[in-house]
């Protein structure tokens, strides 16, 4: 059997858009109550309408109270591409709101599933039918597989924000060091060890939702990291138990970890008075 290619194929879905905003509180105290109260309406109103994109059914927008010094809201936003992203930000952009934000981070994504296990097999099978590699009919296997996945797996590549309490956002690396480099480790091993490395957060499945999504040529990081829950423990327990697995013991680098607290869209005008109820 030849040797497989390196990389492994994935799918991708939403353009995914995070945005951390520091607010002006002394300018929104500063400002007279009846603004206040007009300004309050009009961005619960923009709110709700990007919550439900053109008035689907899906929650593609949400909205949190960060915790900590990094922030105090973050706003998380599913479309269908990056045009429809850019809209986002210029319809916030034009809400008298925004005058009162600082937006202080911002991370830019696609939704990703890597498929390790499929991608083996394609190739495998690819091979044992005697394509030459990256041929016609080597692409065409290719091609099928991924458009057959994609069928499948529509509710994962284009999902709606999870309806849970809290909310955790990292991005992260893989290493790529003269000593410890995931790029040099050969197909099947990485295979493996994704593998290994999955069972742990399905074992978590029932407590956290997780939506994984590339930005290797869109970001700063190669990965970004959402996960959703109701119990905040359960993030600190996944990920320190996922720590001891190899994949992320010796492979993983982490970037700065983001935790809000959901605020519906018809709280905001009470946090924007200091109550998040």
């Amino acid at each position: 059997m030849a040797q497989l290619p390196p990389v492994p194929l994935t799918l991708e879905g939403s353009g995914v858009l995070h945005q951390f905003f520091r607010f002006d509180w002394k300018g929104w105290w500063n400002t007279p109550m009846a603004d206040r109260e007009r300004i309050a309406g009009e961005a619960a109103r923009l709110l709700g309408e990007l919550e439900r994109a053109h008035g689907g059914t899906q929650v593609r927008s949400a909205l949190y109270s960060q915790l900590g010094h990094k922030g105090d809201l973050i706003l998380v936003h599913f479309r269908d591409n990056f045009g429809g992203l850019n809209q986002v930000e210029l319809d916030l952009a034009r809400n008298p709101l925004y005058d009162f934000l600082i937006q202080v981070h911002s991370y830019v994504s696609i939704v990703e599933l890597g498929l390790y296990e499929s991608t083996r097999k394609t190739y495998e099978e690819a091979s044992a039918k005697g394509h030459e590699t990256f041929g016609p009919e080597w692409q065409a296997e290719v091609q099928a597989t991924l458009e057959r996945q994609a069928r499948a797996m529509a509710p994962r590549l284009y999902p709606s924000v999870p309806d849970t309490k809290y909310f955790c956002f990292y991005p992260m690396d893989r290493k790529r060091g003269e000593q410890v480099n995931w790029y040099k480790v050969p197909f099947e091993d990485r295979q493996q060890m994704m593998h290994l490395h999955g069972l742990i957060g399905r074992r978590y499945g029932y407590q956290v939702k997780q939506i994984i999504s590339g930005s290797i040529g869109l970001d700063d990081w190669e990965w970004g990291v959402d996960l959703f829950s109701d119990d905040p423990v359960a993030f600190k327990k996944l990920i320190y138990e996922m720590r001891f697995d190899e994949v992320s013991a010796v492979y993983a680098q982490f970037g700065q970890f983001y935790v809000g607290i959901r605020l519906p869209v018809e709280k905001l005008p009470a946090w924007l008075n200091g109550k998040l109820e």
